[in-house]
């Protein structure tokens, strides 16, 4: 089944909505633009009910279908950007200073609400659909604010489904895989003391960034050997501030980073051996380290018959030769972890071309996506209730 003749009629329409969304860039929880936007849109095109104010700033649209009582599957975007300064040139880019859509969930949004305004017209389907609008993906866990503010529970849903935009594979074409597709995230910050003093007597000091420098040498050591090479896990160190000017040993020294897995065994011993590194190496040096090992994003971890029904509706859209179903999972991290936590699942990317990578200032979602996304989106719902 190609793309939905009624979704192609839409493109412009959607695409209109993204680049005023693109224009317009909000930042985690701060997306009351965007969220005014999405309110206005569901009210106008007549979904049963729209919500806001779920998870501080997030939006629900209710649409029944033609039988009452069934099936509620929930689908989901996010609406938040980055702070990041945009580099597209392109005449629809940020008029925001510092703040870009930068990972497409202007995109994501946009092709949702398509989507809502299609089954909203034609209403194929028994049961409920429920489209979410989420904030704060980008650091802020506003899928888990979602969540524990009533998404689930209140709305009754059976079922949730997400879909990101994937930069290097085609437009047109789909990737999944049941199991692990995405990494758990965790923050990692140590506080480093040592002796500060002059940089010509270092005999009597205690560098602090000697101390940070091993301490960055050791943590590799973690992945390279304590995990299984069979496992995957990262451990980066990606911010090192200490010192002021070029003769003074600095007494402090800040580092931040994150720890990445895709199993909750590994993830657990991430955090064992970077707590017990970070500590002995201070120690064999004389410093003291405080540090702060903060748990982030769960993995993301779709639900085997979910997977496969995704699958199936992809391929309706794509063909059978256009959706890799056993896409080697990724060490990003998603939020949409804690609603697949809470419902079975499924989270699937679709291509956006050769375009720059995400979180990048060059980035642009590609608009030719939308036709295809819109209808995985009309296609799933009315596939997953159907009548």
């Amino acid at each position: 089944m190609p793309i939905v003749n009624r979704v192609a009629a839409l493109h412009g329409e959607i695409t209109a909505w993204r680049r005023d969304m693109h224009q317009h860039p909000e930042l985690q929880y701060d997306v009351h633009r965007t969220a005014a936007s999405v309110v206005e849109k569901l009210k106008s095109f007549g979904c049963d009910d729209v919500v806001a104010g779920i998870g501080r700033t997030g939006v629900v649209g209710v649409i029944r279908g033609r039988k009452s009582g069934g099936k509620v599957v929930g689908l989901r975007a996010d609406m938040d950007a980055l702070p990041l300064e945009e580099e597209t040139g392109l005449p629809y880019k940020s008029t925001v200073p510092g703040k870009m859509h930068a990972c497409g969930h202007d995109g994501h949004t946009a092709m949702l609400l398509g989507a809502a305004k299609y089954l909203a017209e034609t209403r194929n389907f028994a049961g409920t659909a429920i489209v979410i609008f989420q904030p704060a993906e980008e650091g802020g866990a506003g899928a888990q604010a979602m969540v524990k503010d009533g998404l689930i529970t209140r709305f009754g849903i059976h079922e949730v489904y997400g879909m990101h935009n994937f930069p290097g594979l085609p437009v047109g074409q789909f990737a999944i895989r049941p199991g692990p597709i995405m990494a758990s995230a965790d923050h990692i910050s140590i506080e480093l003391e040592g002796k500060g003093g002059h940089a010509a007597r270092p005999h009597l000091s205690i560098d602090t960034i000697l101390v940070g420098a091993q301490i960055i040498n050791q943590l590799q050591s973690v992945v390279a050997r304590n995990v299984d090479p069979l496992e995957a896990a990262v451990v980066s160190v990606c911010m090192f501030q200490a010192g002021h000017t070029d003769n003074v040993i600095p007494q402090h020294a800040k580092l931040r980073g994150t720890a990445r897995a895709l199993t909750v065994e590994v993830r657990d011993l991430l955090r064992e051996r970077i707590n017990a590194v970070v500590e002995g190496t201070a120690q064999l040096y004389g410093a003291k380290a405080k540090i702060t090992y903060t748990n982030g994003y769960p993995v993301v971890v779709n639900h085997e018959r979910q997977t496969a029904f995704a699958a199936s509706v992809a391929q309706e859209i794509a063909g059978k030769d256009k959706v890799d179903t056993d896409v080697p999972p990724v060490m990003g991290a998603e939020d949409f972890a804690f609603m697949l936590n809470e419902r079975p699942g499924a989270f699937i990317f679709c291509g956006n071309g050769d375009s720059a990578g995400l979180h990048h200032p060059a980035y642009d979602f590609n608009d030719e996506a939308i036709p295809v996304g819109t209808s995985y989106w009309v296609r799933l719902a009315e596939s997953a209730l159907a009548e």
